[in-house]
């Protein structure tokens, strides 16, 4: 038997970075052999994952605490499953799925039930991210609808915006002018003056 390895794969957001750890650690996998990627929103380069790859001999053993682990989705997953078992050679432990353990059942009816097991939880794996991914953004969407803001409040407007703001709608002072007057960037003083104009215009509508 060769060498004893784990993965961890973890995003900004996630907090189950040890519990994974801790996981590895019980299934005897030395600290210095447990590989760790954390990465966030889209980006999934995985720096660690490569150096793992490269580390990896024939006969080696690979811990994950679970299948999606091993990529983002259904085809990225089963394809990191046959590099790592058909082209390196190494078995492979799923600690949440015991199933998912190539160490068991090496003639052909036992790789054919773990094929058919990878695929079966590779697909329910990307399922629920789908579905994750669609409660969240019917979250967002309702809780816009509802009035709330996301992203960072914007900085206070300097005092002299509300004395040179007037003059600039009423086109007696230049947008560089103004901008210069408070202290601004051009962009952000017109992107602010226009929310004003915006805001404005809506107040003398309704009280017409």
């Amino acid at each position: 038997m060769g060498s004893i390895y784990g993965y961890i794969r973890v995003s900004t957001r996630e907090q189950n970075e040890e519990r994974q750890r801790v996981a590895l650690r019980n299934a005897g996998v030395p600290e210095d052999n447990i590989c760790m990627d954390k990465q966030s929103g889209r980006d999934f380069d995985r720096p660690r994952y490569q150096q793992l790859l490269d580390m990896l001999q024939r006969d080696d053993l690979l811990f994950v605490k679970s299948i999606d682990r091993l990529g983002r989705n259904y085809e990225e997953i089963l394809q990191q499953w046959r590099i790592l078992t058909k082209e390196k050679g190494v078995d492979i432990a799923v600690l949440d799925m015991p199933l998912l353990d190539t160490r068991r059942g090496k003639d052909l009816m036992g790789t054919f039930l773990s094929d058919i097991v990878l695929q079966v939880l590779s697909f329910v794996a990307e399922n629920e991210r789908d579905n994750i991914r669609q409660r969240q953004a019917e979250g967002i969407a309702a809780a816009k609808a509802n009035g709330v803001l996301f992203g960072r409040p914007p900085k206070p407007l300097p005092k002299k915006f509300w004395w040179v703001y007037p003059k600039w709608k009423a086109k007696k002072m230049s947008g560089a002018a103004a901008a210069r007057a408070c202290g601004m960037p051009l962009s952000s003083f017109l992107y602010r003056a226009k929310r004003c104009a915006g805001r404005d215009a809506g107040a003398n509508g309704s009280a017409t």
